[in-house]
Order: C-alpha cells, then structure tokens, then sequence
C-alpha cells in the first residue's frame, strides 16, 4: 500500500505540475514503462525517482518524504506477529520438512532463498530480509532457553546454492547443534509420520503461554488455541519418536557433508 500511494502522490503532482510521464523518465533516467509501474505501485518508486519528481514538481520536498516510508519490511507481513514473539519465548520447538529453519540458516542459504523468491524482491528487500534473518539467530547464544530442532532428511538433500555453500550449511548444522540447550535432530525420510502435512513451529513464554506457528506459500498464522496448540505438541511428539538421537543425527548430517 506503501508503493501505490507514493506512485500516486508522484502522479498527482506530476499531473498537478503538467509534467509529462516522458519528461518525468528523462530526469529519472528510467524508461517510461518503468516509471509508469512505480506511479502504479507496481514497483517501489525509488529515491531517484522522487527527486526527480520533487524538482520537476516544485514539491519541495513533500514527495522525497515519501522515502521513510518505503524502507524494506524486514520480515514478510504474514510473519510479523511471530517476529515479536519468537525472542520472547523461553522453549522453541521447530519441525522443518523443506528447508533448514532460519534460525540456523547460513547467509548464502538466506540469500539463495532470497533470490529464488517469486515475484522478486528488488536489492533493497534482500538486503533488508538477510540481515533481519541474520540478526534473529542471536537468540541461540541465550543458554537459559531451549530450543529443539526436527529436520526432515529431505530438507538435508535439497541444495540450496552451490555444493560448497550447502557444505557449508551442513557443516554450520553440526556447529550449531554443539551446545547444551539446543538440540538438532534428523527425521529419517523412510519415516511417515503426522509432520508430511506441513511445517510448524511451538513456542512456549516465560508466563508458560503456549502459541504454535504455521506458514505457507503466502500466509502466516501465529494462534494460542488451547485445543490447535495442543493438537500441534502432541503430533511434534509423534515426530521426535521417529527421529534420530541429536549424536546420531550428527553423525548423518557430517555423512551428508563429506559426500559432497
């Protein structure tokens, strides 16, 4: 909503101005097309195009205003009410049947991912996104919270970059899994079990509040109902019966990395 009120403030005033879209471009040193995407909220207007706008206009600077409000969201709309509780949670219990969860992702796994996203995601986002994924991890060096990670094999063998940055993950794996309160652990992909429905995430707070987490393709939801909650630990019970030991999931994942 951002994009497209900030592309129709620039085609208000331009239009207010007389300034032509062609004479607008020329000044940007966009290509008309382009311009008219960023005035539909297409694309996000860049800080060019609003000084370009802001002089031919005479805005006097009401439209490079615009720019604090377009910075990057650092994390998926979707995913914002999980953000602020994910810190806050004293045990984290995570099944992953994709993709190597964030909290251990490496940055060429995040960037990869990043990259791969439909629609793209402009320079900015990305930066953004991967600093923000980054930043997260901070919360594995507090000892006085647990954390519990199922990964299924085959999110293990889907590569993500290159074979030297999937060894790097890997290996990153094993590092991470090192100390005490954390715990990474292999579903086996011989295994059916209640996870092959999706990946979910539980959280548990210093006030003992249980809240559980699932994401799809284009949707978050973050719920503390009793009856889902409980539903959801009972089936990551299920799944931590089928997994592998932490030291033996260890002693497959090095396997993985040193085939590679």
């Amino acid at each position: 909503m951002a994009w497209k009120y900030c592309g129709d403030q620039i085609k208000r005033w331009r239009a207010t101005a007389g300034v032509t879209r062609e004479q607008l471009s020329r000044a940007a040193s966009y290509d008309v097309e382009s311009v008219r995407s960023m005035e539909a909220g297409r694309r996000k207007p860049t800080l060019k195009l609003l000084q370009a706008a802001d002089d031919l206009c005479d805005a006097k600077g009401m439209l490079l205003a615009a720019t604090a409000f377009l910075q990057p969201e650092k994390f998926p709309s979707f995913s914002q009410d999980f953000m602020k509780y994910e810190p806050e949670a004293t045990v984290l219990s995570s099944y992953e049947n994709q993709l190597i969860p964030g909290l251990l992702q490496t940055e060429a796994t995040v960037r990869s991912l990043l990259n791969a996203h439909w629609p793209p995601l402009d320079d900015d986002t990305v930066e953004e996104r991967v600093a923000a994924r980054l930043a997260r991890q901070a919360i594995l060096s507090n000892q006085t919270k647990s954390f519990s990670f199922l990964i299924d094999e085959f999110a293990l063998l889907r590569q993500v970059g290159t074979a030297a940055e999937h060894k790097e993950q890997l290996n990153h794996l094993l590092d991470a899994g090192k100390p005490r309160h954390i715990d990474i652990q292999v579903v086996p992909a011989r295994c059916l079990h209640p996870g092959v429905n999706g990946a979910f995430v539980l959280l548990e707070t210093a006030d003992h509040e249980r809240l559980v987490y699932e994401e799809g393709q284009s949707m978050g939801l973050l719920s503390a109902d009793p009856e889902k909650v409980n539903l959801l630990w009972q089936r990551y019970a299920m799944i931590l019966r089928q997994a592998l030991s932490p030291e033996e999931s260890a002693t497959f994942i090095n396997k993985l990395a040193e085939e590679l």
